[in-house]
């Protein structure tokens, strides 16, 4: 059986943003334990030249809303960047969460050809659904939340491989 593209792109999106949601669950408590101002951590970042925690997180949703809505051909849901908690981003997931779960198989099943153009630095980029799907959505999803993840990690948040890729 051959794997289609809502097996490879939405339960993929909502696995890891239930990751995420629990790796901010530890930051909070993270930050309570330690007593460290929570906003510390959502304006953290690994370089000076690169976005803070909140940030990485709206641009993961951002990613994962996308890419499902991109690929079933509906409109992408538009969330502002307001984010400045924890529960703010929170709730940002669990908005991208419930537009996942609206998506059905039948509108992102046979989208493997379908024209997906995007407007990167000011030009517009055409790719073919799978290739969007595989070589730009996914890695960029993953990209945002590994870093989220590495954002926290080394502010001291305990975290471990698992909290990443979470249990089966």
């Amino acid at each position: 059986m051959s794997l289609s593209m809502y097996q490879a792109s939405v339960p993929v999106f909502l696995r890891l943003l239930g990751n995420l949601s629990a790796i901010l669950d530890k930051a909070v408590a993270h930050a309570e334990a330690k007593k460290i101002d929570p906003a510390v951590l959502v304006n953290a970042r690994l370089a000076p030249d690169m976005h803070p925690l909140a940030r990485q997180i709206q641009i993961a949703s951002d990613a994962a809303k996308g890419a499902a809505a991109r690929l079933a051909g509906v409109d992408v849901p538009s969330f502002p960047d307001t984010e400045t908690t924890f529960a703010d981003l929170q709730a940002r997931i669990a908005k991208t969460v419930d537009f996942l779960k609206s998506v059905t198989p039948a509108q992102i099943d046979g989208s493997e050809e379908r024209t997906i153009t995007l407007k990167i630095r000011g030009e517009d980029v055409h790719f073919p659904g799978q290739a969007f799907l595989l070589f730009f959505a996914i890695p960029n999803f993953f990209f945002h939340v590994t870093t989220a993840y590495d954002i926290l990690r080394h502010n001291g948040v305990e975290l471990g491989k698992m909290d990443f890729l979470g249990r089966p």
